[in-house]
This record gives C-alpha cells, sequence and structure tokens, in this order.
C-alpha cells in the first residue's frame, strides 16, 4: 500500500492535534483541519489505511485514531517542520547557562534543570568520561593546619575534589612541595596514570617528606580515579506523575531512571550519525521494557572535538517533536561550547 501526498498530510493533522489535545482524532475533526476538500467517508478509509499500514492507532473501537511509534517517526522524518528558536530564547538559555560556566559539574546542573522545565519531562545530563583525560590542573587548598582540599581538573573538563586529612601540617614548604611534584610527575599526563602503585614508588623516592606527603599524593590519585566515572545527573523526574501517559507505570519508569547502568548502555549504543541531530527513540525502539510506552529524545555534546557527555529527555510519546527537537540540539551546542571555552580559560 501507497503512502500518498493525502495520506501524508492525514497522518501529520493526526500528530499534530494528538500532541496539542491528547485525544484520539476522529474523522470529522480533521475536515476542516486538512487543506483540501475531502469527505468525511474518505478521511476515515484513508485513516483505516494508515492503521493497515501501522502508522495509527485505534484505541477503542468508536474512538478516533492515534499515532504509533511507526507514525510518529515518519512524521518526524519525513513531515515535520523544525521550530525555529528565537534570538530571545537561545539568549535566555545561553545568560543562564554562563552563570555557571566557571564550573562544568554546575553548567551541566543547570542543563538539566532547564531541560526539565523546558521540556515538563525527565532531563538526563552526563557527566564527561575518558579514560584519556589528561590532567590539566591540581589545587590544593589548606581548610585547616592538617587538612586540606585535593582539586583535579582534567582536559574534558572535569573537575574532582577530596579532602584529605594528614598526621602532619600542611605548611607553605610542604604545599610548595606537592606542587613541585605534581607538576614534574603529573601535569599533562594521563589521570589514569595517577595510580596508588606509580604513589607509592615515587613516595618511597620522597626520603623524609614522604610521611607528610602520601596522604596528599594518595588523595590525589584517589580523585584522579573519580574522574574515570561517568555521572548520571537526573532534575525533573516528578514531571513524570503529570502525564497521563504513565499514570499506570510513573514508579516503574521513575525507580528505572535511578538505575543508570541501562542508560549508560543506550547512550553508548549510539554515535553521533546524524550530523549532529538528536537521537530520538519512541516507544518500542526503546530495547527495556520501562521505557516502551516513553521517548527518549538525546544528543552528546564535545568538549573540544570530542564526544564528552550525553544529555537529553524522557518523557510520553506524546510530546511536540518539533519544538523540542531543535531545542535540544541547541542547548547541546551550547553546553559544548561553553565546556570547551572553559578548558581554554
Amino acid at each position: 500500500m501507497e503512502m500518498t501526498e493525502r495520506k501524508e498530510k492525514i497522518l501529520a493533522a493526526i500528530v499534530e492535534k494528538y500532541i496539542q489535545t491528547g485525544e484520539p482524532v476522529g474523522s470529522k475533526s480533521l475536515v476542516d483541519a486538512l487543506g483540501f476538500s475531502v469527505s468525511s467517508a474518505t478521511i476515515r478509509n484513508e485513516m483505516a489505511d494508515l492503521i493497515e499500514m501501522g502508522y495509527l492507532e485505534q484505541p477503542h473501537t468508536s474512538a478516533g485514531r492515534i499515532p504509533s511509534s511507526k507514525g510518529y517517526r515518519y512524521y518526524i522524518e519525513h513531515l515535520m517542520t523544525a521550530y525555529e528558536m528565537s534570538s530571545v530564547e537561545k539568549g535566555i538559555i545561553n545568560s543562564k547557562l554562563r552563570e555557571s560556566s566557571a564550573d562544568p559539574q554546575a553548567v551541566l546542573e543547570k542543563t538539566g534543570n532547564i531541560l526539565a522545565d523546558m521540556t515538563h519531562c525527565a532531563a538526563i545530563t552526563t557527566t564527561p568520561a575518558d579514560f584519556e583525560a589528561i590532567v590539566k590542573k591540581v589545587e590544593l587548598v589548606p581548610i585547616g593546619t592538617r587538612t586540606a582540599m585535593v582539586v583535579i581538573l582534567t582536559s574534558t573538563g572535569i573537575l574532582k575534589t577530596k579532602v584529605c586529612r594528614t598526621n602532619s601540617e600542611i605548611t607553605i614548604d610542604v604545599a610548595e612541595s606537592f606542587y613541585n611534584i605534581v607538576k614534574t610527575h603529573f601535569i599533562g599526563k594521563p589521570a589514569s596514570e595517577l595510580s596508588i602503585a606509580k604513589i607509592q614508588t615515587l613516595a618511597l623516592s620522597l626520603g623524609e617528606k614522604s610521611l607528610v606527603m602520601t596522604p596528599l599524593l594518595v588523595a590525589l590519585s584517589d580523585t584522579a580515579k573519580m574522574t574515570e566515572r561517568t555521572e548520571m545527573l537526573l532534575e525533573g523526574q516528578r514531571n513524570l506523575l503529570n502525564h497521563r501517559e504513565f499514570e499506570s507505570n510513573a514508579f516503574e519508569l521513575m525507580d528505572f531512571l535511578h538505575r543508570a547502568e541501562p542508560l549508560n548502555m543506550v547512550f553508548s549504543s549510539y554515535n553521533d550519525t546524524d550530523n549532529g541531530m538528536p537521537k530520538v527513540l519512541i516507544g518500542n525502539e526503546n530495547i527495556f521494557k520501562e521505557l516502551q510506552s516513553s521517548t527518549m529524545i538525546f544528543s552528546k555534546y564535545s568538549i573540544g572535538n570530542h564526544e564528552s557527555g550525553t544529555l537529553g529527555i524522557i518523557g510520553p510519546t506524546r510530546i511536540d517533536y518539533a519544538r523540542l527537537i531543535p531545542s535540544i540540539k541547541y542547548l547541546t551546542e551550547v553546553v559544548g561550547i561553553i565546556l570547551s571555552d572553559n578548558m581554554e580559560d
């Protein structure tokens, strides 16, 4: 059966009307929405064909029709007119994100808040992870006479900290010795090289300084190890309770979202092969059953020229694809630019 221009217009009208109202769409309500003269009987016949082709579903015998996952997919790829963000909307996003631009983690947390507010869905962002990340900067921040915070910044924009307590006083001389060791052995080197084995070998060569330096260097090694782990930040999960599509499985879905491993599996399965466009997984296109009444829209942000992390949303299949896909694309670009700029500063 052929997908004709008339069928396409009917499918697009049903998708857009269902997204707007949340009610199954009947033939009579389409007569005025279509830009050509056609009878309700003709529309019903075309809708019957679209059901047979798998693009529409009929929830109840006497009800109107709603799009299937296949119908949404066809609409996105062939019929949708993407929303163009205004300069004011772009300016607001830029302004909100640049408030936190000095801290990559804060940028990603703010991104999640913006996504959740903008989409009324659950928003997910992941911190950068790169096993080849280079140690860019290390700081030792004294907190007390025998307590300090070790701070490490990598080439992927990851900033991690750890509080360290020592049995010796952390003097200016101790801090200078620490920085000299870090500059000689770790700055510009892969974070993965800051292993406990290397720290132990290094400590043996420090002589009388070993006692005070070892706790600081072990804390540095532990902090470097933390940069290798991707963290998943979740915002707006309570938004899911406001969608009637999730009345029966909202808490099951929310529980699933707190399990990072399956979501990371989804994100890692898709590379940026769509010319920078976000990836959209609709309904049964999702491999996990907990997501098969949902839509995922996500995109990979890059720091420099390297894909570094993911941001996106999970919501019902009935969402405004035409607005949200370009909005998430723009947000991804801005996050990448801000985090890349941060690394150059």
